[in-house]
């Protein structure tokens, strides 16, 4: 698949994690954006246009899940992906649950590129089928 510049927030709570990320994608063709925390995150998904968000489960602010169910009141329309340490099957269920389309368990960055992906792909069908 090659992306037409999809923008992407990245929202982790640790600098490593979103520069590796940003590194990841930026060499696929995204443009990718960070944030470092629940607040900030909800600050520039208000005042911005992003075709993803990548989430991490946890927060120095707060809880992934919390900030997924937020996201989905302000942008309903764009799909989220967790990207996690946490791998118990109770933390994917809780994620998705929220309103996130795939959660991938850290450092799986593969998977993580192949659910970003695939996801994006989805909307891409979904909006010119007109759905």
């Amino acid at each position: 698949m090659s992306p037409d510049r999809y923008r992407i927030l990245c929202a982790d709570d640790h600098d490593d994690t979103c520069f590796l990320l940003s590194t990841l994608f930026d060499g696929w063709g995204y443009e990718v954006r960070s944030a470092g925390s629940v607040e900030e995150t909800l600050t520039i998904a208000a005042m911005e246009h992003f075709d993803l968000f990548i989430l991490d489960y946890h927060y120095r602010d707060g809880s992934g899940v919390d900030l997924c169910r937020q996201l989905r009141q302000i942008r309903p329309q764009t799909p989220v992906v967790f990207y996690s340490g946490e791998a118990y099957e109770s933390d994917r269920e809780q994620g998705l649950r929220a309103g996130a389309e795939a959660y991938v368990v850290k450092p799986e960055v593969k998977g993580l590129l192949t659910a970003v992906q695939e996801v994006l792909q989805r909307q891409k069908l979904g909006a010119d089928s007109g759905v």
